[in-house]
């Protein structure tokens, strides 16, 4: 019996990949006031957006329960013995905690590894693809979750933010918190290092941001997987990938629209790049 793999919402897999891939995706949860919606289920990013924009309250996000990931590995077990997670970071997050609870809770009905991406967006969404993709050519539990853990540290994700409002105020800034002062002018492009937010430099403009998108993704010697997502400005997330192409086959690369948990702290107009590098031979 194959591996089967879990992953969360903030993979920003798309449904169609997640169908491709044979892959489950347990959403979290976005909060209007006292309506709870399941990311990408129950409310679309496009409707997520107009919302962010338009009301004054920002919305708040919460973790899936124990018992969404329980109700998950207890129907997944009817087709397989070996449950492979991979979650977002546990420091933006408490989802890696209820997917440990749910696997404690399996008493041991079969084998569970639940592993810490130690990254968000579609730098958790590439570790995915990769393992997916070994898991259909007939990789086992260990052997995937090996490959999981190798991915991490190749896994490079650089995030344009047109403001740090919405990360200051959902508490998820992380080593960032320095820039806030001053950017009044500026563009903050951040990365995640070490399972948090950290900056990486600042651009005065948008162009200025692409343009560092793309010499970043020149620098790097060898991809293995290349992503390009965007919250509200999908023309130039069309444009870059055009750009990228020089680089990257453009079939290749996976678009995405930013999840709404993403997206209540990217604001809308961010745009993220992530490159899987290749295992160094």
């Amino acid at each position: 019996m194959a591996v089967k793999i879990v992953t969360d919402t903030l993979s920003d897999i798309t449904e169609d990949l997640a169908k491709e891939l044979d892959v489950t995706v347990v959403p979290l949860y976005v909060r209007f006031g006292e309506e709870i919606y399941r990311d990408r289920v129950d409310i679309t990013s496009e409707e997520f957006y107009r919302r962010l924009v338009s009301e004054s309250a920002l919305p708040s996000t919460t973790q899936p329960t124990p018992n969404d990931f329980l109700q998950v590995y207890n129907r997944l077990v009817e087709e397989t013995d070996e449950i492979l997670v991979i979650v977002v970071s546990s420091k933006l997050s408490g989802t890696y905690q209820s997917a440990t609870q749910a696997k404690e809770m399996m008493k041991g009905k079969c084998q569970i590894e639940v592993i810490d991406s130690l990254s968000v967006a579609m730098g958790m969404g590439l570790i995915v693809d990769s393992v997916a993709k070994a898991v259909k050519e007939g990789a086992d539990l260990k052997t995937a979750a090996g490959l999981a853990r190798s991915c991490i540290s190749r896994s490079h994700l650089i995030a344009y933010f047109d403001t740090l409002k919405y990360l200051a105020k959902g508490g998820r800034i992380g080593k960032a918190s320095g820039l806030l002062g001053s950017l009044l002018s500026v563009k903050p492009i951040l990365t995640v290092r070490e399972g948090e937010m950290a900056p990486l430099t600042r651009v005065r403009s948008l162009g200025a941001g692409l343009d560092y998108f793309y010499n970043f993704a020149a620098s790097c010697s060898g991809i293995q997987g290349m992503a390009v997502e965007h919250a509200t400005t999908p023309e130039q997330a069309d444009k870059l990938v055009e750009r990228l192409s020089a680089i990257y086959p453009k079939e290749k690369i996976h678009r995405a629209v930013i999840s709404p948990v993403i997206g209540t702290y990217a604001g809308p107009n961010a745009i993220a790049l992530t490159i899987l590098e290749a295992e160094k031979k």
